[in-house]
């Protein structure tokens, strides 16, 4: 037990400081009060989580040890749900509503798309 804590620890450390750092870089770029930064991380992560996963489907290369690094750990640190959630309230506390909704439906879509497609890529290898 105490190992797969600092297993997963050791990927969120990780996972948090590349989610600081694209955020970061994608949110420096932009205009506008639309949360670009976090959608992409959100996405870009759902993409990776979907590759970990297909990585470790049946004869799959990843051991227990290594997807919970990767999965639990790095991707439960890089993406940000509560994030997310808190950026939707502060579009409607400022009635961007317009912009709430396009988020909301895009980050929804985007991450199911880049799942399927992080999980797709796997059966390149």
């Amino acid at each position: 037990m105490l190992r797969d804590c600092l297993i997963v620890a050791c990927g969120s450390f990780f996972g948090g400081g590349m989610r600081y750092a694209v955020t970061k870089i994608v949110q420096t770029g932009v205009i506008g009060s639309f949360p670009w930064g976090t959608m992409t991380v959100n996405v870009l992560g759902c993409l990776i989580i979907g590759f970990f996963s297909g990585l470790n489907y049946p004869g799959g290369v990843l051991g227990p040890s290594t997807k919970l690094l990767l999965t639990t750990g790095f991707c439960g640190g890089f993406t940000t749900f509560s994030t997310f959630m808190n950026e939707n309230k502060a579009l409607l506390t400022d009635s961007n509503y317009l912009y709430s909704m396009l988020y909301t439906l895009a980050s929804l879509l985007l991450g199911f798309v880049f799942v399927v497609i992080g999980n797709q890529l796997t059966k390149l290898f």
